[in-house]
């Protein structure tokens, strides 16, 4: 409670739309076996989520350039840049979208939901280049007790099947149609 959030526009854009960082993991003592003295080095893992159309390269280049131009005290900062994928934005306009809505909607046995997904799947934006008249579907089954890409990542059975029946209803459908 009296937490701000911070950026710009809905909450939507926020969550999907914009570019942001999130503090993966910290490298320090935990509470219970920290000693009063002082640590000679820290480490964090950053992720940085593009929005699309923004260049990899410079969104890594600007962070790095942030970080040093803001290290207090004297600190010095080095960066490790990790793996990396251009950013895309899949389109939900096109009849294939249409038609896998309609399909996971008779599958679930209710109206399909639009979420909005930042997402780190390089593969999407090169594909996307490579055939840009391509429809890039991006489904799958999630259930709020999923815990996606924890270590105690699960899936339920029941959500997995419904979300193979689309894919099937989905694959006959599009066979169907020209």
């Amino acid at each position: 409670d009296g937490v701000e959030l911070t950026g710009t526009g809905s909450i939507a854009d926020r969550l999907w739309a914009k570019p942001s960082l999130a503090v993966l993991a910290i490298d320090a003592p935990k509470v219970d076996d920290a000693a009063n003295v002082l640590q000679h080095v820290a480490r964090a893992k950053v992720s940085m989520r593009l929005a699309p159309g923004q260049d990899t390269a410079a969104a890594m280049d600007a962070l790095t350039r942030h970080l040093a131009a803001h290290a207090e005290f004297g600190a010095h900062v080095s960066v490790q840049a990790g793996s990396a994928g251009s950013p895309s934005e899949l389109t939900t306009s096109s009849r294939a979208f249409a038609v896998a809505a309609a399909a996971h909607t008779e599958a679930y046995g209710a109206e399909t939901v639009q979420v909005g997904m930042g997402g780190s799947i390089p593969f999407i934006a090169d594909f996307n280049e490579l055939f840009p008249d391509a429809t890039v579907l991006a489904t799958g089954a999630a259930d709020q007790d999923a815990r996606a890409h924890g270590v105690d990542e699960g899936l339920h059975l029941g959500p997995f099947a419904k979300a193979c029946l689309g894919e099937a209803l989905l694959l006959q459908r599009l066979a169907e149609t020209p």
